[in-house]
């Protein structure tokens, strides 16, 4: 019997794409995605109404704003942005961030924007 068990190297899957802002989708886990996506400029504001988003930082440095602070996060940070928050984040150089949320979010939230990926690849 085979178990259905990948190893992923984070940093080599980063290597098939380079364009900013569109998450690839790594694998799966009780119902949440694991995604990567390259992080340059700003994104824009938007809020999930039904589910929380955990960006880390892998490589580069992020800021996510909300409307009260701003999470300066740099390498191996994260944080938990509940949903319902209005957030915005950005990046001043490319950098590359692993995301963790449910199956059904979708990257711009309550939004639809040239960033909106309905259905993100899995790499």
């Amino acid at each position: 019997m085979s178990l259905d068990i990948e190893k992923v190297n984070v940093l080599e899957k980063s290597k098939l794409f380079q364009d900013t802002w569109a998450p690839r989708i790594l694998g799966e886990l009780n119902g949440q995605h694991v995604k990567v996506a390259y992080f340059e400029g700003e994104f824009g504001w938007h809020h999930h109404e039904l589910e929380d988003e955990m960006f880390y930082v892998i490589s580069g440095e992020i800021n996510i704003e909300t409307r009260t602070e701003t999470f300066n996060l740099k390498e191996n940070e994260f944080v938990i942005i509940p949903k319902g928050v209005e957030h915005n984040p950005n990046a001043k150089k490319k950098s590359l961030v692993m995301l963790l949320e449910p199956l059904s979010t979708l990257n711009t939230g309550n939004t639809v924007t040239q960033n909106t990926v309905r259905n993100p690849e899995k790499i």
